[in-house]
């Protein structure tokens, strides 16, 4: 119960925040020893954050009935992911990326861009200036996350500030394109079950998905009430220090 507990509260955490929660959880499970690779917990945990930011943008996604063009746009930048996602996994390549080296380099380089973007103009709005292009050009930005360490939040928020977006709208396009790509790791996790023939479910599985969905929930609200009055540069700083000490540990 312990490692549900824990695992759920870094998941919560780190999935929304430009910290990488892959990198987290790839570090304290081999760090503490804890047995994460379990499927059915990996599911709940993601099945967690997903509940909890459709909850969180509930009036957003019915506004995407009568915005069904911004609707595409989000489900045209997560495509890139999605895909190159799929080929990873398909040719056993996804292990590779998951070592001390990869995860400690990547958590500071993407933390200096990160730090870079946020010293960008501010001139565009995700109502007014939202392109197709921009969409696919972010898109392509996430697909960057799959290497532990890069953060799907943060080089989303990174290319999007890149772009003109504000903190506040660079956040929300990176919370919104992080539905389908939540989506597609449940649906992906969930039919591995199936043909596994494993879909026993148990209570932890279940104090997983709330659990990281209460984090995943209270993570959205207070990242996005810190940068309407602050920058990203705590988040900077803390890659910075977490990846030197990665670093120092890998080599």
């Amino acid at each position: 119960m312990l490692e549900v507990i824990f695992l759920s509260i870094i998941q919560g955490i780190t999935e929304f925040l430009p910290v990488s929660s892959s990198a987290h959880l790839v570090l304290f499970s081999k760090y503490f020893n804890l047995g994460n690779e379990s499927l059915n917990l990996d599911m709940s945990l993601h099945l967690g954050s997903l509940l909890a930011i459709l909850f969180y943008f509930k009036k957003d996604l019915i506004n995407f009935a009568y915005n069904k063009d911004l609707f595409t746009k989000i489900i045209l930048s997560s495509i890139p992911v999605i895909i190159i996602g799929f080929l990873l996994i398909h040719f056993n390549l996804i292990n590779y990326l998951r070592n001390y080296k990869i995860i400690g380099w990547a958590t500071i380089f993407f933390g200096v861009l990160l730090y870079f973007s946020d010293k960008f103009k501010v001139n565009k709005t995700i109502i007014k200036d939202f392109k197709y292009s921009y969409a696919f050009y972010i898109g392509l930005f996430q697909a960057l996350s799959l290497i532990p360490g890069v953060s799907r939040s943060g080089i989303t928020i990174t290319a999007a500030r890149f772009l003109n977006f504000s903190r506040i709208d660079s956040t929300k396009i990176s919370f919104l394109i992080s539905i389908p790509t939540l989506v597609a790791v449940s649906v992906y996790n969930l039919q591995d079950l199936i043909i596994n023939k494993n879909l026993e479910l148990s209570l932890l599985n279940f104090l997983g998905i709330f659990l990281a969905s209460i984090f995943s929930y209270l993570t959205i609200k207070l990242f996005i009430q810190f940068i309407e009055k602050f920058s990203l540069l705590p988040f900077v700083i803390y890659r910075i220090i977490l990846g030197l000490i990665i670093i120092i540990y890998a080599y």
